[in-house]
């Protein structure tokens, strides 16, 4: 795990300034605190920040080949470079390193850009090859590593951060037209970035950039499935997985370096510990945080599992006098709004877990592959709710807010969960995705802001425009995977983590097991209401303790609305909004109502926080 940065002028007479190339290598130095290299040929130029994993000794990049006419930077591991090394050294190839680093500068030589479709790994990187005057940019299947990259006075910039491509010394502007999509979301999606001429290279996806020109294209996506053949035997699905699990958490154990994994005591990161437990022939180092609120406290199912596999295990408290810490961390090493509030206590374990390891494994990425979320349960409901009469389904929504408006706390933000619900099963399946994003009415939402928009019903409608389910069930499963996976979940990881210099590997997201899972039938991955990722359970039910297989999901939340009603946040919260072009007196409602117990407002007053003060630097 490691930063890059590039510079290509489309002048080939300009030549590159290294003192700049250095400042984008610089500024990105917390990713790759173990080393710096350059490559500078003319008008391009490569930088590579250094956390060594593998190959501690003769891993350093830049990497070339023998001739010294293709040269490498590379941010990730590619788990299966073993076996791709044997199968080069079987066609000829020789290798000078043990590193992953030169089995795809060898792959490179053998298949081309081809060589993407060979690796089993997470990662972004670029090639150049000075005998075809070529810059080959790539990124991985699922979006674990990040790319963002911008044309700027006929000079193509690239980075891990976008950081990077403003210590070249671009003047960096606000795209203030995604306001309405990073308020509804949290986040800004591929392949957008929340400043003007910067795009994030979107998951799957590589660059070419020669004879003057920059083109896209797509060389993975999720495989074309046909709901009526979805694999439906629950026997053959549980065992492939199981095989499929246990080859993922081993190869991701490949590590010259002290490693470990985030154990929150839920089933995803318990089954990872489990397997870990199987595969290592030493304790496995595991981490856990916790709150003092209770109801977001999970150390004690943590604790469960890391006596059940006599783990070496560390625990951790988070305070809210952690938050102003965590805005500014936020703000520099997100470089753009970025309001999920796990990104706290992800930041916070991140930091923990490297006082004593290099590399972790997570379980991210599992409610996404295995259908873990509860929106999975309620897109099921959905069907059966709508052949109930018309005017029952309309009148419950109000019926349930009425009655219970006398009420604060937690009657109240049961009821009001209770109505939304009840009102999104009335809508079209686009719009109960929109809804769901956040917990007011989008009305309300788009009456926070001015100017013109990218509307989110339009962003939605292009994210489906080629896929044809009948079922939601299914969409909703396209969008995790192909929208909030890479755009939330993995740069939420990548950036806390990278932040103090951590590696993240993720097991369920082993290409192999998103390929073969996107296949199976949903009455295997939930058979009944309760059962969310019932293929995980039952592989694991003789590994794990029943208290861990059958415990209700808990995510990885943060109380912030609770922290919120503290008057010692007075003074952050109350701000002249209005300056940054929205909607005070409704910032001030919505304050108030949080903090009156009315409503559950505090992950979008923490959206509202983070985007106005990153918007103050403009």
């Amino acid at each position: 795990m490691c930063g890059i940065a590039g510079i290509y002028h489309f002048d080939h007479q300009r030549k590159v300034d290294q003192d700049k190339l250095k400042k984008m290598s610089d500024v990105i130095a917390h990713r790759g605190p173990d080393g710096e290299g350059f490559y500078v040929n003319g008008n391009i130029g490569l930088a590579h920040r250094r956390l060594s994993i593998i190959d501690l000794a003769s891993g350093a990049q830049p990497m070339y080949n023998d001739d010294g006419k293709i040269a490498i930077v590379f941010n990730g591991e590619i788990y299966n470079y073993i076996e791709i090394q044997q199968e080069l050294k079987l066609l000829g190839h020789k290798f000078r390193t043990t590193s992953d680093t030169e089995v795809i500068i060898r792959a490179y030589e053998q298949w081309g850009v081809d060589c993407q479709e060979k690796l089993n790994g997470m990662w972004s990187l670029a090639i150049w090859d000075d005998n075809k005057k070529q810059l080959f940019i790539t990124r991985d299947r699922m979006g674990e590593k990040p790319l963002n990259f911008g044309l700027f006075e006929n000079t193509l910039l690239f980075g891990s951060e976008i950081k990077s491509i403003g210590a070249y010394g671009i003047d960096l502007r606000p795209e203030t037209e995604l306001l309405e999509l990073y308020l509804f979301l949290g986040y800004i999606p591929e392949p957008y970035t929340f400043y003007k001429g910067i795009h994030k290279l979107k998951a799957g996806h590589y660059l070419i950039v020669r004879d003057n020109q920059i083109k896209e294209y797509k060389y993975w996506d999720l495989p074309e499935v046909d709901e009526q053949k979805l694999i439906k035997d629950q026997d053959i699905v549980i065992e492939e997985f199981s095989r499929l699990f246990y080859d993922s958490v081993r190869i991701r154990m490949r590590s010259d370096v002290a490693y470990g994994a985030f154990l929150s005591g839920g089933l995803d990161s318990s089954s990872i510990v489990a397997v870990m437990s199987q595969v290592s022939d030493k304790p496995v180092e595991t981490f856990t945080i916790g709150f003092n609120e209770k109801k977001f406290d999970e150390r004690g199912m943590a604790r469960l599992v890391a006596e059940k596999f006599k783990t070496h295990h560390h625990e951790h408290i988070v305070e809210p006098d952690t938050l102003d810490e965590a805005l500014k961390s936020v703000l520099f090493h997100y470089d753009e709004p970025f309001a999920d509030p796990a990104a706290i206590p992800t930041g916070i374990v991140s930091a923990y877990a490297a006082n004593e390891v290099k590399m972790v494994l997570t379980g991210d990425g599992a409610d996404e592959v295995l259908a873990g979320y509860s929106s999975y349960q309620s897109e099921s409901l959905v069907h059966k709710y709508q052949q109930v009469p018309g005017f029952i389904r309309k009148a419950l929504p109000k019926l349930i807010t009425s009655s219970t408006s006398i009420f604060a706390g937690s009657v109240r933000y049961k009821a009001n969960r209770v109505s939304r619900v009840l009102t999104n099963f009335n809508a079209p399946f686009q719009e109960r995705l929109i809804s769901k994003s956040v917990k007011i009415a989008p009305a309300s939402i788009k009456s926070l802001y001015n100017g013109n928009q990218i509307r989110i019903e339009d962003f939605v409608s292009n994210v489906f425009k080629h896929v044809h389910f009948s079922n939601s069930f299914y969409d909703m499963m396209y969008y995790n995977l192909k929208v909030s996976l890479p755009a939330q979940m993995l740069v939420k990881v990548d950036r806390m983590s990278m932040a103090h210099s951590l590696e993240t590997r993720a097991p369920f997201l082993d290409h192999r097991i998103v390929e073969y899972m996107y296949g199976v039938d949903k009455r295997v991955k939930m058979p009944n209401m309760k059962d969310v990722k019932w293929v995980l359970k039952q592989a694991m039910k003789n590994a794990l303790p029943a208290e861990i297989i059958d415990r209700k999901k808990k995510g990885f939340d943060v109380p912030l609305r609770e922290w919120f009603k503290d008057d010692t946040f007075n003074s952050r919260l109350d701000q002249d909004y209005d300056q940054f072009g929205l909607n005070g007196d409704l910032i001030k409602k919505i304050v108030a109502e949080n903090k009156q117990g009315k409503a559950d407002h505090g992950t979008l007053i923490w959206r509202l926080l983070v985007y106005a003060k990153w918007i103050k630097q403009f």
